[in-house]
Order: C-alpha cells, then structure tokens, then sequence
C-alpha cells in the first residue's frame, strides 16, 4: 500500500476546513488576527457570549438539516463515521476552472469516492482493476480526488482515458478536505455509498473489482 504522512499544519487546517463544510460555515486560519486587552476585550467578550447563544438556537434546525451525524457515533469518531453520508467535497475539474460536488453525482446510483495519486502503483492497480471491468462498473457513480499537483492529474487521466467513461469523474482536492474526512492512511482509498448516499463500508489498499462489487450486492 501507498503510505501517506501528513503535514501538522496542513493537518490541523484541513480539520477546521472539514468542520466548516460540515456546518455549511466559512473558517479561517486566524493567523492575522490581532489580540485585545483590557475593558474592551471583557466587552467584546460579554457581546460575544450573549450573540453566540442567541444565534446557536437559531441556527440548530439549518445545522442539522446540512448533514446529521449518525445515531450512536462517539464525539471522537472518525469524520467520515460521524457524517455517514456523502461528504461535501470540492474538487477543482481538469477544465481547471469549475468545481465538482456532490451535488454532480447521479442521484439514486451507488457511488465510489476514490483517494489517490498519480504516482502510486497501488493506485494505478486500482484504476486497471475497475476499468478492465467497467461494463459491471458503469451503473456506479465513481468521484476520484487527489491532493497532488494538477499536472499529474491530468497526465493521469489522458493516460488512462478515464474521459472515456462518463461515470467517473476526476477532481484536485485543493483544500486537502478527505484525508482527514477520512482519516486516511494508505492509498488508494475507496469508500462505497449506496444509492441513497449511505456509507457502506471502506478499503485502504487495492481491492479486486470483485471485492468492491460483492460489497455493494450485500448491501442490496
């Protein structure tokens, strides 16, 4: 399997960025903000508390409608466990200029969301496997992100003609949003949704395209 390390920083950005698009809520780094002292800061911090607490109310119902966390999932659960649904995911396209969301999956199809990179040979495996079979792959819907530079992307996608097939799907995940979603490890990564948007189960490795089939007729 592919290792893949993560960069502390980029790490702890990426978790904000993962809470945000969860709450349908804008983030930053606060990295210029500037720090307060004195009566004003103890000000500002009453003001804050009291306009916190008012728009919390007001704004549970729109938190839980964006996405609900599953029932029984602990506070410390992996993302992708808490939000056992589709993630809000935003890719930059091979146009280089649109973005790709969930909301571009074919609703009511089972749905394969694929982590790698173009330099991996595990994940280059994976590519074959699904493709040499893909007349049982074509009714499912498969998203593939990567972190790595656009260029090699592309190359990846004119290599294996991956345009040729109209239900994958490839973006750049600039904002580094689902390997800590997923908590990622090794690559390539690969969680199943059924056709309701519910995750079914995930691999890290190359599967057989046998093994990513039979998963998805258990769930049936």
């Amino acid at each position: 399997m592919f290792r893949l390390f993560l960069h502390p920083y980029r790490k702890i950005m990426s978790v904000k960025i993962i809470k945000a698009r969860l709450t349908n809520q804008k983030w930053t780094d606060g990295q210029s903000a500037r720090p307060l002292n004195g009566p004003s800061a103890r000000s500002l911090s009453i003001f804050l508390f009291v306009t916190a607490s008012l728009f919390s109310v007001c704004t549970l119902s729109a938190q839980q409608a964006a996405q609900q966390p599953a029932q029984g999932a602990t506070p410390t659960a992996p993302p992708f466990r808490r939000f056992p649904t589709l993630p809000p995911f935003h890719l930059l396209k091979l146009d280089s200029a649109s973005y790709l969301t969930k909301d571009d999956v074919k609703k009511h199809r089972q749905t394969i969301v694929m982590f790698f990179s173009p330099d991996c040979d595990h994940c280059k495996h994976q590519t074959e496997a699904i493709l040499a079979q893909s007349d049982k792959f074509k009714d499912i819907e498969i998203v593939m992100a990567t972190y790595q530079p656009f260029e090699e992307m592309k190359q990846f996608n004119t290599y294996y003609r991956i345009f040729d097939h109209p239900n994958i799907k490839m973006g750049r995940d600039e904002k580094f949003f689902l390997v800590p979603f997923y908590q990622i490890h090794n690559l390539p990564f690969l969680a199943l949704y059924d056709k309701n948007g519910n995750l079914i189960t995930t691999f890290e490795g190359n599967q057989k395209a046998e093994t990513l089939l039979n998963a998805f007729q258990q769930k049936s």
